[in-house]
């Protein structure tokens, strides 16, 4: 099996395709899928830096990656809920239990997987399970985002952002977002009512009283972010808990994300594909064999939507 590896933590230069890394084996409670095509995630980095070496330690080689969309190609005891054939797409998380998702296989845990949307390619449904849980978590289950009430989402044109901006606008919100100013109107076509350049303006002083803040930028990007809400309101940050003494100052209510992906969360993101609320963005597609070079990309243009890597099909 080929398989995108890494022996020691560190930059993109540590990542090696491993031509003859073993398959996968099925335990219960986990299935074996063909892998068509996987994508990026920042978490991807921060694992294979070593930053959390001390809270989530490794055991090397590890096959890197989580996304992954592909075709059910074996099944561990006890599996009912899928069969051999079926198109699936979830997370295949080493630390997580699964086998890593950048190779021609993997192993993952049921609980992590769902169908495919019917309506999208494998490259597509790859490049959105953990930003399409993530936005549903952060505006349905935290934010319980309404009609017409007004959300301010931080980096809008990324991987996060462009789904949040698509599912807020479906739940009928009014939404401003933060991009650059090459990307205001790739964030007006997902639905954005206004957008605000960055790097020449400041938000805080053009917003007020808005209900939520979705912030996917952190820095000082999620303090100044208080300023804009009313009170009641609710920030979520992906990037830890903003500031509670500040949250008390203004009177809102303050959450740090971390996504859970399971099959209840991503049954829902297929039904949003598949009634057109939702639409992937992808920003470029590398093979499996030149993965290190879709992760320095990756690390450095601030793409807009989703690295994906195509397996399958080259």
């Amino acid at each position: 099996m080929k398989a995108t590896q890494y022996n020691k933590y560190g930059g993109p230069e540590v990542l090696e395709i491993n031509k003859n890394a073993p398959s996968p084996t099925v335990e219960s409670g986990k299935i074996l899928v063909e892998i068509h095509a996987a994508s990026l995630n920042p978490f991807d980095v921060t694992l294979r830096s070593g930053r959390l070496k001390e809270m989530m330690p490794l055991q090397f080689p590890v096959t890197i990656g989580g996304d992954f969309s592909g075709v059910v190609f074996q099944l561990g005891k006890g599996i009912l809920d899928f069969k051999i054939g079926d198109e699936v797409y979830g997370q295949s998380l080493i630390v997580n239990g699964g086998s890593g998702a950048l190779a021609e296989f993997c192993a993952a845990k049921t609980v992590g997987i769902s169908h495919k949307p019917k309506n999208i390619n494998h490259v597509e449904a790859a490049s959105l399970p953990l930003v399409g849980a993530s936005a549903i978590q952060v505006l349905v289950e935290h934010i319980k985002l309404k009609k017409d009430q007004k959300i301010l989402i931080h980096g809008g044109s990324g991987g996060i952002g462009s789904i949040a901006i698509q599912l807020a606008k479906y739940l009928g919100a009014y939404i401003v977002t933060t991009v650059s100013a090459e990307n205001g109107e790739f964030a007006k076509g997902l639905g954005a009512d206004e957008v605000i350049d960055y790097k020449t303006q400041k938000f805080e002083d053009l917003l007020k009283d808005f209900d939520a803040v979705f912030d996917t930028v952190g820095g000082d990007t999620m303090g100044r972010s208080f300023k804009v809400l009313k009170k009641g309101g609710v920030i979520v940050s992906m990037l830890g808990v903003p500031n509670p003494e500040l949250a008390k100052e203004h009177g809102v209510t303050s959450i740090g994300q971390v996504t859970r992906i399971n099959n209840k969360t991503l049954a829902r993101l297929t039904e949003l594909v598949e009634k057109g609320a939702i639409n992937p963005q992808i920003d470029k597609v590398f093979p499996l064999d030149e993965a290190r070079e879709a992760f320095e990309y990756f690390e450095s243009a601030h793409p807009r939507g989703k690295v994906v890597i195509k397996i399958k099909g080259i």
